[in-house]
């Protein structure tokens, strides 16, 4: 049986695009982008132009929530695989650290070669604070990232119903 690390693994492997949810002065804003996982499930990698009203909001407050979905599109009415929100906070990332997550990110997505190449191009990095897990309306599970052993790549976090961000 898998446990709800492997779960959120399989998904953040298994799909490239996700949905960005952000906020300023109260307005939600929600963003098709391109990601991916790195440490495990801890982080996950995104990038966007600095002039849009998404990195204006992450300036202003990076709490954010990412939405991906498993499921097909034929088998968006059932309840075949989870529907995981990752619940957490972006800052670009540290010049440091840039070429070997720029490197990361281009790899999985190297048709977007152009867009993150623009010096107008922020890297952001998402610190994952906690998964939900989705595979129904009496099926809701909590994930906590940092219940996962120092070091462990895949380690199961602390799970549950009662494991709320």
């Amino acid at each position: 049986m898998k446990t709800p690390c492997d779960e959120i693994q399989d998904v953040l492997q298994s799909r490239r695009f996700a949905v960005l949810a952000t906020q300023q002065h109260g307005q939600p804003h929600a963003s098709l982008m391109a990601f991916t996982p790195m440490n495990g499930i801890r982080h996950l990698i995104l990038a966007t132009y600095r002039a849009t009203l998404k990195y204006r909001s992450l300036c202003e407050d990076g709490r954010v929530a990412i939405l991906i979905d498993s499921r097909s599109a034929e088998e968006a009415s059932g309840n075949r695989g989870p529907v995981i929100t990752a619940h957490g906070h972006v800052a670009e990332v540290p010049p440091a650290e840039h070429e070997a997550v720029y490197q990361a990110h281009l790899n999985r997505h190297p048709d977007f070669e152009c867009f993150f190449s623009s010096p107008d191009c922020a890297l952001l990095r998402m610190d994952v604070k906690a998964y939900e897990l989705v595979g129904g309306t009496e099926d809701v599970r909590w994930c906590q990232v940092a219940d996962l052993a120092p070091g462990h790549r895949s380690a199961a976090p602390a799970c549950g119903p009662d494991a709320r961000a």
